[in-house]
């Protein structure tokens, strides 16, 4: 298993639509994708509890991807989440 915390930037947060293309993005992926928050850890691949996590500006998010893609999974969702800005 590989993981990497990032800070969401984006000042709305990772509401309905980068919700949606974060999941859509995850799904590409064969490894397991969850999203930690705290307490809260949710899987990256089901828009329903990515939006329920509540991902807001300022958060500190860490991905972790485990399976035979980890590696392409983890820089690819680090640099959604990095770049993410609307």
């Amino acid at each position: 298993m590989q993981q990497r915390s990032v800070t969401l930037q984006n000042p709305t947060g990772l509401h309905a639509r980068p919700g949606r293309q974060l999941v859509e993005l995850a799904k590409k992926f064969n490894s397991d994708i969850r999203l930690v928050k705290e307490n809260t850890r949710c899987n990256a691949k089901s828009l329903m509890k990515v939006l329920q996590a509540g991902f807001g500006e300022g958060s500190t998010i860490t991905i972790e991807c485990e399976g035979s893609d980890e590696e392409f999974a983890l820089a690819a969702l680090v640099d959604y989440v990095s770049n993410l800005k609307e």
